[in-house]
């Protein structure tokens, strides 16, 4: 199937505010006017289907632009709303489900050797151990400078700045369960690996981290959505520059004010066995050594190259042109493939791994290669140190440059993404995979949190086993 046959036509503006209609891959044309707006601001305006002969579509909200029937009515309407949104900004808000479910399912049918790709990784228990180490060992040799000193700042910055966010991003991967089989051990390693940052940070961004992948954009319930307090204050290049400087406080401090958390025993192992190491640093080696690790901290969060992630992997940044306009819908999540991904666990891998988050990072290049007809043709960053460069000196990008949805959205067909990538796979075939084995599949995906749930999520599609 043509792309033509699946998305509008029409040159769009250079912002990620346009609206296409996804629709399910047996409809056999869609005819959508494209957006006439050039204006950076989205709106939270909720889309009004527009109707259309064929079967029964998906529709995906990639601009507020009410576009009805045709005639001068309509685009009247659609100026209005235009207008509206110069003056009242708002985020980019979601008909549909996120686009992983259903890209997912679409390449385990297209793939099903991807399944293999799924498990721990032995690579990534030494790693934690050396990059500890190297922490450990700067914080030592730093116990006699001054915390403002140059040494002391460069290195904090330079070495430390790298080696926690390549920290974080160890405890990133082992919160879905990817350096061990057992679950209890990867909970003890995140704790290992959180004595680096200085402040306890493991067990509480495990159970933010994994309702990001179960309810991606999902207001009030995924925390790494910027709140409209945020966006009303901060949309500006003063504003964007404070928030690329301080956001590792906005993702500490952010989902407390949303969506707090129920403590759990490991929350309270994770706290006394940080406290506990803090304690015994600054007894036998002075406050300088804990200083240098919660700096080190800050720099991995703050404007440094590595940093630059947490801004590229959901912000909208690039605007679909009019062979692909289902970069809208791919776009709320955005890879990189740069050698920055070497200090990082390959998280620039994004799209790879929120479609499955059970691969572990020595394993994404690999998944992207299998599934390339799926990946190649999403839109990708080239720099992270230009997206931040970008994200605060470009008008049309902001705080305000995220999809949000109230619920879950209406489903996307997996078949969509075949006839819009042109994949070579039959667009109106029966993907043949049911309701449950979905469930199961989506299971092991996310990594449950559970021994028991762990045991009981061992079916993968097809009937393979696989203990994961």
């Amino acid at each position: 199937m043509a792309i033509s046959s699946i998305l509008p036509v029409g040159k769009a503006p250079a912002t990620p505010y346009v609206r296409p209609s996804v629709k399910r891959a047996d409809t056999d044309s869609v005819d959508t006017d494209p957006s006439t707006t050039s204006s950076p601001s989205l709106s939270s305006y909720d889309p009004s289907d527009q109707e259309m002969s064929g079967d029964e579509r998906v529709t995906t909200t990639l601009s507020s632009s009410r576009v009805g029937k045709g005639g001068v009515g309509a685009a009247a309407e659609v100026q209005a709303d235009v207008d509206e949104r110069e003056h009242n900004p708002d985020f980019l808000w979601m008909t549909t489900e996120e686009p992983h479910r259903s890209r997912r399912i679409a390449i385990l049918k297209a793939h099903p050797e991807v399944r293999k790709l799924m498990g721990p990784t032995s690579l990534t228990f030494p790693i934690v151990l050396l990059v500890l180490s190297i922490q450990l060992t700067c914080a030592y040799l730093l116990r006699n400078s001054h915390p403002f000193s140059w040494p002391f700042l460069a290195t904090a910055y330079a070495v430390g700045g790298t080696a926690n966010q390549n920290i974080f991003l160890a405890i990133h991967e082992i919160t879905h369960n990817l350096a061990f089989k057992s679950i209890r051990a990867n909970k003890i390693l995140a704790i290992v690996a959180n004595l680096s940052i200085g402040v306890p940070y493991a067990m509480a961004f495990k159970g933010y981290h994994i309702e990001h992948h179960k309810f991606l954009g999902e207001d009030g319930i995924d925390t790494d959505l910027p709140s409209k307090f945020e966006a009303m204050v901060l949309n500006n290049v003063a504003g964007k520059t404070f928030f690329a400087t301080f956001q590792i406080l906005f993702y500490a401090l952010r989902p407390g004010f949303i969506r707090s958390q129920t403590p759990t025993r490991w929350h309270a192992i994770n706290l006394l066995s940080i406290l506990s190491f803090d304690y015994l640093l600054v007894h036998f080696l002075g406050w300088k050594p804990l200083i240098y690790l919660i700096m080190s901290s800050f720099f991995a969060g703050s404007l440094h190259p590595c940093a630059a992630h947490f801004i590229a992997e959901h912000y909208l940044m690039e605007g679909p042109d009019e062979d692909w306009l289902i970069k809208g819908l791919a776009q709320e999540t955005t890879s990189y493939y740069g050698w920055l991904n070497i200090l990082c666990y390959n998280v620039g891998y994004h799209n790879e791994h929120h479609d499955f988050p059970s691969v572990p990072w020595t394993r994404l290049p690999q998944l992207r290669a299998i599934a390339s007809e799926y990946y190649d043709p999403l839109p990708s960053h080239k720099s992270w140190p230009y997206v931040t460069w970008k994200f605060i000196t470009d008008p049309s990008v902001g705080m305000w440059s995220r999809a949000k949805r109230e619920g879950r959205g209406e489903k996307i067909e997996p078949n969509t993404w075949n006839g819009a990538l042109n994949t070579g796979v039959d667009a109106n075939a029966d993907v043949g995979i049911s309701v449950q084995e979905v469930e199961e599949e989506e299971e092991i995906a996310y990594m449950s949190d559970t021994e028991k749930d762990n045991k009981s999520c061992c079916t993968s599609i097809g009937g393979e086993k696989k203990r994961v």
